[in-house]
This record gives structure tokens, C-alpha cells and sequence, in this order.
């Protein structure tokens, strides 16, 4: 079983991160579990950021690594959070506090679309010259009122009109089948498979 670092430590990433990979022969280790520091995300765009901490757990571990990069975009707020998603309400902001942020910026605005992305990068080391990226999205609405208590981050207020829940109210296979980073993750498992196939 190959071991490959996960350049998170976001539980719940690791939670959907460990149950999409299961199907591939990889040994899923946080990079918390080798004491590896967080990589700066100073980038503007979801896929610099990931490749950045892609590279930067490969190159602490000496392994192959996953990074993700993801967020909301609101399409009034000309695609805020974004990158910067996780510390919407300031460094020390959590899940709620961001959230919060997110409804009040939204107060007047007739237009509550909004997609997450996920910009997800694999690399066989620190210097792979030819990482594998995908890039995906899922579309939505903010709703103000929090519902559901299975997801994290702004899923309890991310609706799916054509299901009538939010994201929080689906069970984690649910998520995993239809979410950006279940999109992305099969995506990328399509293509370390065909890489695979032709070595």
C-alpha cells in the first residue's frame, strides 16, 4: 500500500478525502500526523494554492502528496469568499463566524447563486514536473437560515434546489457522490488510474 500525504487537516476533508480513495491502494496520512507545518496560500486562484501545498507536504515528507484547495464563490458578491473562504471572518474566524459574514454581505441582494470549487492536485513528488489537476464546481444557493448538521464549513447554507436540502442535510455518501470534491476525486482517480495503466 502506497502512503500518500494529505496536505489538510480539516477532519472533515479527511473523512471525505479517506471513504473517496478507498477504492485505490493508498494509505491516506494527514500531514499533521508527520508534524508538517501548513504551506503559506498566498495565490489568488483555488489551483496555485493547492499546488503550492501540494509540493509543499511532498517536499516535508518526501512522499507523494494530495492538496485541495477549496471555497464558495457568491455570484453578487463577484465571487467572495473564494480563496479566501476558510477565513472569511478574519484568521481566527471559524464555520460560523464565516458564515455569518457571508449572510450579512448577501442582506439586499436579490441574486443568492453561488458554487463551490475545488481545485484538487496530485503529485509524485516535490518537483513533479507534470502534477495532476482538476478543477470542479457545484452549483447551489445561500440560503439565511442554517440547516442540517452533517457537513462543515458553509454547507449547513448551501441549498440544492433540485433536492430541497442543504448540503449539511445530506448523509456523507449522498455528498460524496454529487459534491465538487467528490467530482474532483473521481476525476482525479480516473486519471492516476489511466497514468497507472500506461507505466
Amino acid at each position: 500500500m502506497q502512503k500518500l500525504i494529505l496536505a489538510s487537516n480539516n477532519a472533515g476533508k479527511v473523512r471525505e478525502f479517506q471513504a473517496l480513495l478507498a477504492p485505490l491502494d493508498f494509505e491516506i496520512i494527514p500531514q499533521g500526523k508527520l508534524n508538517i507545518p501548513s504551506a503559506e496560500e498566498p495565490h489568488h486562484t483555488f489551483v496555485e494554492n493547492a499546488l503550492a501545498k501540494a509540493r509543499h507536504a511532498s517536499a516535508t515528507s518526501g512522499m507523494p502528496a494530495l492538496a485541495d484547495d477549496s471555497g464558495i464563490c457568491a455570484h453578487a458578491l463577484n465571487g467572495e469568499p473564494g480563496v479566501y473562504s476558510a477565513r472569511y471572518a478574519g484568521e481566527n474566524g471559524n464555520d460560523a463566524a464565516n458564515n455569518q459574514k457571508l449572510i450579512q454581505n448577501l442582506i439586499g441582494e436579490t441574486d443568492r447563486g453561488a458554487h463551490y470549487v475545488c481545485a484538487l492536485v496530485f503529485v509524485n513528488s516535490a518537483n513533479d514536473p507534470e502534477p495532476i489537476i482538476v478543477q470542479t464546481r457545484w452549483y447551489g444557493q445561500i440560503v439565511d437560515d442554517a440547516k442540517g448538521a452533517n457537513g462543515f464549513g458553509y454547507d449547513p447554507h448551501f441549498l440544492l434546489p433540485e433536492l430541497g436540502l442543504t448540503a449539511a442535510e445530506l448523509d456523507h455518501a449522498q455528498k460524496n457522490l454529487i459534491s465538487h470534491r467528490g467530482q474532483a476525486l473521481r476525476e482525479l482517480i480516473a486519471q492516476l488510474k489511466s497514468r497507472t495503466s500506461r507505466a
